[in-house]
Formats: structure tokens, C-alpha cells, sequence
């Protein structure tokens, strides 16, 4: 066994490595890694990934190879590993979908991984790691052998018949994963100019301090708040206390938690009292003055915040706006919220751009400005900036006529059964309706067209034709007036035919009967659709990376 590691290691050392410096890695790995004179350990020092790969890692060496690690020693390993043999920002960024459970309709890869690595997980998983060209080669024989169903589902493709005629000239006969692998080299190599700049610029992350909160979560709007951010037991460990108050219900919501930071820039987190944990997955900016990611929880992941993090400074600062978008020819009330806004401000001192006239301020603190304003008849459609003395919110609102369109905000969703024999968790499906304007060419669904925001629309199921008599929206589940769908429970149902479960597919139906139907286009409702499927739960989990405190 060693002797094969050792090849592995000289195949490898014809490229770049990266020497394994921390006594603990070197202690606790080295008996199956083996250790060269650079200090180099095999496969380890060849291979880069962010926190949750290399807990992923770690997993495995547990579960298949024996490895037996304390809880404090894995926390440290990683840290280590993520630190030194982890992802630059410009790298990780691309991929932090993956970690942050968002719902892509459609990932974005190149088509020549599609059979090989698509066909099975998400694009994501790959797009985490970097390895140098002799690891990837390691990779497909590792899923060989842990999988080996998918040498001919998906590494081999459609095999040639004898009484194919001959292809071609030129045509390119290397298999799906040979495609596949020669553009994971060229798309995720071990050395990168990125990690290099980031290893030689990298500095101690200095976060301590108030942070101003916002966000927005589907169904329910926007969210603002404050963060504050203390060190914790180490210097990568940060202690929270954040505050967030809905600019919907003005209910105000506190939570506790507890943080770390790996590489210098990738934050994960826990805050909140034990029946209500959220998982924060955020990027930290290179000035240290911004974080940005989600903040999610749920059975499957499924509802969350979208977070930005701005550090509080000592001069007026805009967060959001209580309205996205304003209507030619009306007169409407609204606040900007934010901080540090200087008391005896008069409306001299705010812009919203040509045609939007600030009628009065209606009141101000600190945090917010409510003020009245007028929207004229010929003020121009397209985004606006909110200008508050020299603080500048680019592209907040927007100025139209009619709301010409709308989607769902996405396309397709999931949802679970569950709660039937509580043993498993149901799985929610959140809508939204967003506004559209046409914007100047006059012609929807165009690339100016004006996005307006979250609408209030109706919510509604419809059948998903798929066979003669489908009756799926009778059984998978309720959807309510806020576009929440709730799942039906798991289980035989013997109201269906042949006793069957409660699954299916359907459309998830946004109806917008407009607020003012004159200046409705049309004065007709506006629908949009989204596919819906309603699955069984997920009776098993292979892995489920949890890096944070």
C-alpha cells in the first residue's frame, strides 16, 4: 500500500505542491500519507479545496480508512487545511452556490462535463476543489472503485457498434471522461495566479466591531438590522449578536451565534436558540469591509436570507429602501433606511434623479427618512440612484408605467412529503412574483427591460398534465396566499390509485390583478407559472458537511 502511495506521490511531484507545515496534520495523516523530504504529504500537498471539501475529506478517511480523530483535532485539521491549501476569493466565489443551498434552475458548466460528472451531483462539487493534473487522473479511478456503475453509465458513453460506419475524420473518440477531465486540468489547476496573490496578500482578518445588516428572504421582503461581531477562543473563531427587523411587520428578531473564518475570507456559521438554528454561508470582501452570502435552515435547506453585512462607519450609510420601484404620475411615501443620517436634513439634500421630486420629509432618525415624493408624468423609466448628502445607493429604485410582465422567481422547485410517520421532515417550497417593465425599446422580455421587485400577487395550484386523468394537485399538498406551498404527508395513500404516495408535479400559478387597473396594462391580470414536483423525502444522506461552530 505504501509503495503505491509513493508512486502516486512521485506522479504528482512532477507538478507543484504545497508542503504540510502543521505538526498535528503531519501526526495525525502521515501514517497513511506518506512524507517526503520537502515536507510534502502524498495526494495532501497536490490538492486545494474550500472548508467543506476538506471535512468531506476527512469524513471519508473516517468512515473507509480507519482514521480515528477528536472532534478538536478534525476542527484544527481543517482549519489548517483550509487556510493553507484552500481557495482565493476570485475562486471560491464562482462556486459558493454549492455551500450556500441555493436553488440554481440550471447550473452553468461546460457541456463536455455533462455526461461524465453532471449525470450524478451538481457541478458544484467539482468546481470547489483544485488538483494537480496527476489527482484528477485519481479522481475517476476513486469513483471507479467506490461506484463502479458509473464506468459504463457515465465514463464511457455509448459504445460503438461493429455495424456503425467508420466516423469522421477529425472527430474527437476520447470518452465522456477523458473530455471531462482534460477540462477540469484547464479549469481547475492546483496553481493559479488567484491563490498566489491571495497566499502573498492575505492578512489576519480583522472583523470586530458593528456591522449594519441587510436582507431579503422570499415571501416575506426585506430585512434590516445590525451585527455585532466580538472575537472568539481563536483568531479565526468570532462570537455574533444581530438584530433584524422586517420592513413588512416590524417584528424584530435577535440571535446569538458563533462564527469561523477559513482562508481569510470564507465565513461559516450558527446563530440562533436550538429549535430555530440558521447556517450562515457568506464571503468576506478583500477590504474586510463588506460579507455577503445566505443565511438558511429548514429540513432541506429550503428557506433562507439573502445577507449583505456593511461595516458601520461614521458617516451616513444607505442600506435599502422600503419601496423598489415608483409609478409615473403618482405621489407615494416611503423610507430609506440606513445609518448615521445627520439630524436637520431638508430635501435639498436627497436625489432621486430627474422627474422624481422630494415633496417633504415626513420624519428622520438616525436609521431611517421617510419622505413624500411626486413622480412626473414624463419622468424617464430605468433605475435610479438614492443620493443622501455624499452616501450613493446605485440603481435602488426603479421608475415605470405598467408592470408589462411577471415571473416566479424561479422556474422550477422541489418540494418533500413528510410528517406522516414522524420519522421525516417535510420539505417547503417558497414563491415569489416579480415585476417586469419593458423598459425603453418597448418590447418585453428584452435586456432592458425593468425589473420592479417582489409583487403581490394570488397563489394557486394547476395540474401538470403528464397522463390521461392525472389528479396529482388533489393529494401532493396546500399552497397559501403568501405563495408557501406545504407538502402533503409521506406514505401509501389508498384514496389514489394502486394505493400510491402522495407525489406528483404541478404549476405553482402568480396571478397580479394590479393595484390601479387604468394604469394595469390592459387592465387584465398578469400569470406566470412554475414547475412544481412534490417528491418523497430524501431517506438518506451521504454527507453533510457542517464546518461551522
Amino acid at each position: 500500500m505504501r509503495r503505491l502511495v509513493g508512486l502516486i506521490a512521485f506522479a504528482s511531484g512532477l507538478f507543484a505542491q504545497i508542503p504540510v507545515t502543521d505538526p498535528l496534520v503531519v501526526a495525525k495523516c502521515s501514517g497513511c500519507h506518506s512524507k517526503d523530504d520537502k515536507g510534502n504529504l502524498s495526494r495532501i500537498s497536490w490538492l486545494r479545496s474550500a472548508p467543506e471539501g476538506w471535512q468531506q475529506a476527512i469524513k471519508r478517511m473516517v468512515r473507509l480508512h480507519g482514521l480515528t480523530l477528536a472532534p478538536d483535532d478534525a476542527r484544527k485539521i481543517v482549519q489548517y487545511l483550509s487556510d493553507n491549501h484552500g481557495l482565493a476569493p476570485e475562486e471560491a466565489k464562482p462556486g459558493i452556490y454549492y455551500f450556500e443551498k441555493r436553488h440554481l434552475d440550471q447550473e452553468k458548466f461546460p457541456e463536455v462535463v455533462r455526461e461524465a460528472c453532471v449525470s450524478c451531483h451538481p457541478y458544484g462539487q467539482a468546481m470547489n476543489w483544485r488538483r494537480a493534473p496527476a489527482e484528477w487522473d485519481l479522481l475517476v479511478n476513486m469513483h471507479i472503485g467506490f461506484f463502479p456503475v458509473v464506468e459504463w453509465n457515465s465514463f464511457r458513453g455509448q459504445p460503438r457498434m461493429a455495424s456503425m460506419p467508420p466516423p469522421p475524420p477529425g472527430t474527437d473518440l476520447r470518452t465522456p471522461v477523458e473530455k471531462a477531465i482534460e477540462q477540469m486540468k484547464k479549469d481547475f489547476p492546483l496553481e493559479s495566479k488567484e491563490w498566489a496573490d491571495w497566499t502573498a496578500s492575505r492578512r489576519q482578518a480583522k472583523l470586530a466591531g458593528r456591522w449594519l445588516l441587510s436582507a431579503s428572504q422570499p415571501g416575506k421582503g426585506q430585512f434590516t438590522g445590525e451585527v455585532s461581531i466580538e472575537p472568539g477562543a481563536t483568531p479565526n473563531e468570532w462570537v455574533t449578536r444581530s438584530t433584524m427587523t422586517s420592513l413588512t411587520s416590524g417584528e424584530t428578531v435577535t440571535r446569538e451565534g458563533k462564527s469561523v473564518l477559513y482562508s481569510g475570507s470564507s465565513w461559516r456559521g450558527r446563530s440562533g436558540a436550538r429549535d430555530s438554528v440558521l447556517r450562515e454561508v457568506m464571503m468576506v470582501s478583500r477590504d474586510q469591509g463588506t460579507l455577503e452570502g445566505r443565511w438558511f435552515w429548514g429540513a432541506y435547506d429550503e428557506f433562507g436570507f439573502d445577507v449583505k453585512l456593511v461595516r458601520a462607519e461614521d458617516r451616513p450609510t444607505i442600506l435599502v429602501s422600503s419601496v423598489s420601484a415608483l409609478r409615473k404620475g403618482s405621489t407615494s411615501s416611503f423610507k430609506i433606511l440606513g445609518d448615521q443620517f445627520p439630524a436637520g436634513l431638508t430635501t435639498q439634500d436627497i436625489d432621486l434623479g430627474a422627474g422624481v421630486a422630494i415633496k417633504r420629509i415626513v420624519s428622520q432618525t438616525r436609521s431611517a427618512i421617510e419622505l413624500e415624493v411626486e413622480v412626473a408624468d414624463k419622468a424617464a423609466l430605468g433605475p435610479r440612484d438614492i443620493a443622501v448628502k455624499r452616501s450613493v445607493a446605485a440603481g435602488a429604485l426603479a421608475v415605470y408605467d405598467t408592470v408589462d410582465y411577471i415571473k416566479v422567481s424561479t422556474d422550477t422547485a422541489m418540494a418533500r412529503l413528510g410528517g406522516g410517520s414522524g420519522k421525516f421532515a417535510k420539505g417547503f417550497a417558497q414563491f415569489e412574483a416579480v415585476g417586469y417593465n419593458r423598459g425603453l425599446d418597448g418590447k418585453p422580455n428584452t435586456a432592458d427591460d425593468i425589473k420592479l421587485g417582489p409583487i403581490k400577487a394570488d397563489w394557486s395550484l394547476e395540474e401538470f398534465f403528464a397522463i390521461l386523468g392525472d389528479d396529482d394537485i388533489e393529494f401532493v399538498g396546500k399552497m397559501d396566499p403568501s405563495g408557501l406551498f406545504t407538502p402533503n404527508v409521506e406514505g401509501p395513500n389508498p384514496k389514489r390509485q394502486f394505493s400510491r404516495n402522495n407525489y406528483g408535479d404541478v404549476w405553482a400559478v402568480a396571478t397580479y390583478r394590479g393595484g390601479d387597473a387604468a394604469k394595469q396594462k390592459d387592465g387584465k391580470p398578469l400569470t406566470a407559472k412554475c414547475y412544481l414536483i412534490v417528491t418523497v423525502p430524501q431517506y438518506m444522506r451521504w454527507d453533510q458537511p457542517e464546518v461551522a461552530q
